[in-house]
């Protein structure tokens, strides 16, 4: 498949499938459902020494167990397909999120790997940077750092000073 030239539709297919696997992302964090965050992923997705989606699914809960709430509102969406199999990206995410009666916004960026499993396109990982996360109403200038995934409050490493 390679480029948006060489098969106009077949690249269309592939960029509208990945738009709609990072929708569902968001859609299955608001619900709350890990099993469904989890199907999103390849089947042999990796977890620290484990893999698998019940692994992920686990891996998840625990990790966000202390989000009672979370919006997540996708924003641009650079997709870059390789091949009929294998695509990259990079999605803008402003998240909502309640933690321990905070209101508290972030603004994310992730950095995608997808593949295509049993028909359909996957995650095989989603990396999440922080440009910030702060309290509703509070600029993110001046922030002391996030040390994301330590603090979900803070400066991310997406706002350091470029070089």
């Amino acid at each position: 498949m390679g480029t948006e030239t060489e098969d106009p539709l077949a690249w269309l297919m592939a960029c509208e499938s990945i738009r709609q696997l990072a929708s569902r992302y968001a859609v299955a964090m608001g619900q709350r459902d890990f099993d469904a965050l989890a199907a999103l992923f390849v089947p042999d997705v990796r977890v620290g020494e484990l893999a698998g989606r019940a692994a992920l699914a686990e891996n998840f809960a625990a990790q966000l167990e202390p989000i009672t709430t979370s919006i997540l509102h996708v924003t641009n969406h650079v997709i870059d397909v390789a091949s009929a199999e294998f695509a990259t990206g990079t999605v803008g995410t402003r998240a909502e999120l309640e933690i321990d009666g905070a209101w508290i916004v972030q603004m994310i960026q992730y950095g995608d790997e997808y593949r295509m499993a049993d028909g359909k396109w996957c995650f095989v990982r989603r990396r999440h940077r922080l440009w910030y996360g702060a309290p509703v109403g509070t600029s993110p200038i001046g922030l002391p750092p996030a040390d994301w995934p330590a603090n979900t409050v803070g400066r991310g490493d997406l706002l350091e000073p470029a070089n």
